[in-house]
């Protein structure tokens, strides 16, 4: 799965095709606000964690932090884990707020 438009995340926010989002900032960036439905575990956390998503490992799921780089190091740390359909927010949240899609808090 290659990066994920913020547009096209956006349109499939509360429908089947919804994938599982992530969100690996930490938790006070995400309660400052996230993407709407997004689930908080900070990359620093995902290598323990990543079972807590009990998702089947060909779910698609998109990561996403501030700016990219831990986003790419917990895509790296999924794949390992098993799971097959990770992808990134293109531009991460700093892209998902400059395209002016709403924020949940």
């Amino acid at each position: 799965m290659t990066d994920v438009d913020p547009s096209r995340l956006a349109s499939e926010i509360g429908t089947a095709a919804a994938p599982l989002i992530l969100d690996v900032r930490s938790r006070a960036e995400y309660a400052a606000g996230h993407v709407p439905g997004a689930v908080n575990i900070p990359f620093w956390a995902l290598p323990w964690r990543a079972s807590e998503l009990n998702v089947a490992p060909a779910t698609a799921i998109v990561v996403y932090c501030g700016h990219g780089p831990r986003a790419h190091m917990a895509r790296v740390v999924l794949r390992r884990r098993g799971f097959t359909n990770v992808a990134c927010l293109a531009g991460h949240m700093a892209g998902w707020r400059q395209a002016g899609r709403p924020v949940s808090r």
